[in-house]
This record gives structure tokens, C-alpha cells and sequence, in this order.
């Protein structure tokens, strides 16, 4: 299961969306979960299914990635659509003792289900094709209007884009722990909630010591190639709109007016809860 967590990774590419200025992939991507709660029927959700498809289709991601995003929140979406199934009150399809699945219980499980999965990998595309560099610097540029209200948005940049950089490295030192710990005989898996949470800890301890040595060896390096915080710091590649982005926006744009029209002149089917 853990090696399967990809957030936070990224894989070079020369695609389209591989190209896009990062602030340009920060706003879509923002566009895109507004597309996703705004749909209020079918085919306004289907309009960002296939929006999903067709950048997935363009930047050359394996489909592979899209169910490694996927699947270790898939317990947290079973657990959610049942709830929604068994507790909303409609029209009863099933009904069982005190359990009962409504129609429109059904009908939010689904949705939700659907919005959750295309959240998950429309945000995990972004990561995917951005870089950690030029995440920290789109997330500067679009912050920096806040620079008037003293706030370090360089330094807050820094820190969220090194925060999702290290949960990948951070992933693969605890299946590294746990393989350890399992070849010294250590049984994590057997006994009950008490017994296994007892069973962490020998892993939760080499983890925290490797994690504050990584951010012990990573602040010395920065030392040593004088890293002074974003005061007068320069870039080597400065971020300039370029025509590939205005046409991603107006696509993206085009797409996000599609979905409120049809909210405006389809019948709704579902609300968001």
C-alpha cells in the first residue's frame, strides 16, 4: 500500500502540460475543482470526466499513476458512499431491517465517489508534470501581493513545496522500516487495536530520528550554498506567460462556462453535500 502513495512525485516530460508555466497549472487546477462541485447533473460531471481524460491523454502520464493516486483512498470512499447509501432519506430501493438505500442515496454515493477520484488525480496531475522548483515559484508569484502584508511568502512556498517533495521520500523510508522490522521477527499485522498500534512504534521512532536527520542534512545544504530566504534572491529562469497558456486558460475557461450553462438550462440532479 505504501508504495503506491505517489503524491508528491513528479516525472519529467517535454508535454504540453509538462510546459505550462506552474502558475498557470496552480489557477486550472483551481478551475477544475470549482468544474467538479459545480456540476449538478450527469453531463455537466461528465464534462469534467473527459477534460480529466483528455490532460491525462496529453501529458503522456501512464494510466498506471492515475489508480497508484487512487487507491489508497479508496477505503476512505467506500466507507463515505456507504454512509451516504444508508443515511440519506428518498426514495427506498432496498431495504433491510433497520437499513435501507434510497435512490437518492445511491445517487450522492455515486457522485460523490466520482468527484473525489477526478479531485485526486486532476490534483495529482499537477504534481505530476511540475517540478518542486517551479512549484515553490508559481506558488511565490501568485502569492506575492501578500508580501505587502509582511507576511514570508517565499519562505511559506518553500516550506509546502519541501513538505510535498519529502512525502515520497518519507513513504519509501517507512516500507524500507517496516521490511527491516519484519525481517528482525517483529509481527505487525496479528492481534488486536492495542497490540498493533504498541507494534508502530518501533517504527514510528526510526522514522521521526530519519526524518529530523534528512532536515538536519537538507538546512546544511542550503547553508552551504548560502541560501539567505527570498530577499534579493534571483531566478535562473524567470516565468513568463506564453501563448500555450492563454489558450490552456480559455480551454479550461470554456469548459467551466459549459458546466454552468448546463447547470443553468439542464435539470439538477444531485447537489453537493
Amino acid at each position: 500500500m505504501l508504495k503506491d502513495i505517489t503524491i508528491g512525485q513528479y516525472f519529467p516530460g517535454e508535454s504540453p502540460i509538462h510546459r505550462l508555466d506552474p502558475r498557470m497549472k496552480i489557477v486550472l487546477t483551481t478551475a477544475y475543482i470549482m468544474m467538479l462541485f459545480l456540476a449538478v447533473n450527469p453531463l455537466g460531471l461528465a464534462v469534467g470526466i473527459l477534460f480529466l481524460v483528455f490532460a491525462y491523454g496529453i501529458s503522456k502520464i501512464p494510466a498506471a499513476m492515475i489508480v497508484k493516486s487512487i487507491k489508497p483512498v479508496l477505503p476512505i470512499i467506500l466507507f463515505t458512499s456507504i454512509l451516504n447509501m444508508f443515511f440519506i432519506d428518498g426514495q427506498i430501493l432496498v431495504k433491510w431491517w433497520v437499513f435501507k438505500i434510497t435512490l437518492q442515496g445511491l445517487t450522492t454515493a455515486i457522485v460523490m465517489s466520482i468527484r473525489i477520484v477526478c479531485l485526486i488525480a486532476g490534483t495529482s496531475l499537477m504534481t505530476y508534470t511540475t517540478s518542486p522548483i517551479a512549484l515553490t515559484d508559481g506558488i511565490e508569484r501568485l502569492c506575492s501581493p501578500l508580501k505587502r502584508f509582511k507576511l514570508p511568502v517565499h519562505e511559506l512556498a518553500m516550506m509546502m513545496t519541501i513538505a510535498l517533495r519529502f512525502i515520497p521520500t518519507l513513504v519509501e523510508e517507512t516500507d524500507k522500516i517496516i521490511s527491516a522490522q519484519k525481517a528482525r521477527g517483529a509481527d505487525l499485522e496479528s492481534g488486536g487495536l492495542m497490540q498493533r498500534a504498541r507494534a508502530l512504534i518501533p517504527i514510528l521512532i526510526p522514522l521521526f530520528v530519519s526524518a529530523f536527520r534528512r532536515a538536519d542534512e537538507l538546512a546544511m545544504a542550503m547553508t552551504c550554498r548560502c541560501y539567505r530566504g527570498g530577499e534579493g534572491r534571483t531566478r535562473m529562469k524567470q516565468l513568463k506567460i506564453q501563448l500555450r497558456d492563454i489558450n490552456s486558460a480559455v480551454f479550461v475557461g470554456l469548459c467551466l462556462v459549459a458546466v454552468i450553462a448546463i447547470n443553468l438550462y439542464a435539470p439538477v440532479v444531485f447537489t453537493m453535500r
